[in-house]
């Protein structure tokens, strides 16, 4: 008689955050608990690999459209309207907490997208049609959007990334990296020093270049048993080429302990060589061009000076993620992120949850063997796609082979060859 496998008791909510919780206790105090990398039981992770999981196209079509105005206040209401829709899914869904990367593991994806966007019609310099969508000849044409990420360093923890739209000749890079700090009710996540923002590049504008800096947010409702994000900080979004910069605060008044999300915002003229301005109360009233305002999780809106009516520049709420396009099972490399971590993902989803946290201590262990073979030999890890593991410094260069890959992800011929890979 065959045996039967039992699947585990799968711990119910309460369950997983008094472990948590119990776990985050120990790092009371820690200047940066993400730089510890410690390690979760299998049970409390989503099981998803963090390169997967961690990037900024949940609305794709909104990247592919960047661009498309003839006019500056146009486009950078563009790079913004791909800002606030990044990363829906903190707004639609519960934060996780996915597969720590390991060193030389990678992850690359594509989507097909339309850009086409009706609020188009509202942005300066786009002339709407009768029925309000954008006049451009192509706009039912379908555009690719592609990705690639690999982790570049492990001590610190850093992730590069590359996007690319080559029909639109719009892309955008950068390194992730957090810093978290556990205060005893909630955790405060913010970029770490390698991640300096997102750098959108618009080719057919003269190279445009637009840098997104990253406000920190908050874990919370780790008492309540019931995690949410919240931000209330500020960032920046500036173009040097066009003088223009925007401020956009986040606030998290609420009524009664419940969050509105709101933010309130402004566009406006600086110098690029002499940028003081941090705050929205210090912004000259002559220097603002556009004022924005809204909910991150609902409407947003933008004001041009001169005009009283607000305009919609993106409608959150009836948003979701959209699926990507994977290269097939088998043409992916041993260290691409669902591969690598296909075991441990199986094990999770079937609810054996001794036997994912051993496969997912046996993969800590691999990396921490190879490291310490690396440092016997004197032999240095550089990643394969990106020319450095931490430089230069915000804008990871790709390699040789990292445009090859893109170029693969575009034309949807993904074979790789096998390589030594002393990280992964």
């Amino acid at each position: 008689m065959s045996a039967i496998t039992v699947p585990e008791k799968a711990p119910d909510d309460s369950s997983k955050l008094k472990t948590f919780l119990s776990i985050l206790r120990k790092f009371v105090g820690v200047a940066d608990i993400a730089s510890v990398r410690f390690s979760l039981p299998a049970q409390l992770l989503e099981p998803r690999p963090n390169l997967e999981y961690w990037h900024y196209l949940d609305r794709p079509e909104t990247f592919a459209s960047i661009g498309k105005s003839n006019d500056d206040l146009g486009r950078m209401l563009e790079v913004l309207r791909f800002w606030f829709t990044k990363d829906l899914k903190y707004v639609k869904g519960k934060p996780c907490k996915p597969y720590n990367s390991t060193l030389g593991e990678f992850f690359r994806c594509s989507w097909d997208v339309s850009d086409n966007i009706p609020e188009e019609a509202n942005l300066p310099g786009i002339k709407p049609s009768s029925n309000g969508y954008p006049t451009v000849t192509d706009s039912d044409e379908k555009v690719k959007v592609c990705y690639l990420t690999e982790q570049t360093s492990h001590h610190p923890p850093v992730s590069a990334f590359y996007i690319d739209c080559p029909e639109r000749g719009v892309s955008a890079r950068g390194f992730d990296q957090i810093s978290a700090k556990f205060t005893g009710t909630s955790i405060r996540v913010s970029p770490g020093q390698h991640n300096l923002g997102i750098f959108v590049n618009i080719e057919k504008r003269d190279n445009e270049e637009y840098q997104l800096t990253h406000p920190n947010a908050h874990l919370g409702g780790i008492l309540r048993g019931a995690l949410s994000v919240t931000v209330a900080d500020t960032c920046y979004v500036t173009c040097p080429k066009t003088g223009l910069k925007a401020i956009l605060q986040y606030m998290e008044e609420g009524w009664i302990g419940r969050s509105q999300n709101k933010l309130e915002g402004s566009i406006f003229r600086y110098n690029p060589h002499k940028d003081t301005i941090t705050r929205l109360k210090d912004v000259p009233d002559g220097d603002i061009v556009a004022r924005i305002t809204g909910s991150w999780h609902g409407k947003i809106y933008f004001t041009p000076v001169g005009t009283k009516e607000p305009r919609l520049l993106i409608d959150i709420t009836p948003l979701l993620p959209v699926p990507k396009t994977l290269p097939p099972s088998e043409e992916q490399l041993s260290n691409e992120s669902l591969k690598f971590w296909s075991g441990v993902t199986t094990a999770i989803v079937d609810r054996q949850f001794n036997q994912a946290t051993k496969l997912k201590q046996d993969i800590e262990e691999r990396q921490r063997q190879r490291a310490a073979e690396r440092i016997e030999k004197g032999i240095e890890w550089n990643p394969r796609f990106f020319t450095g593991a931490l430089t230069p410094l915000g804008k990871p260069e790709l390699t040789d082979e990292g445009q090859k890959v893109l170029q693969g992800i575009r034309s949807g011929e993904f074979a790789l060859t096998e390589s030594t890979v002393q990280g992964a």
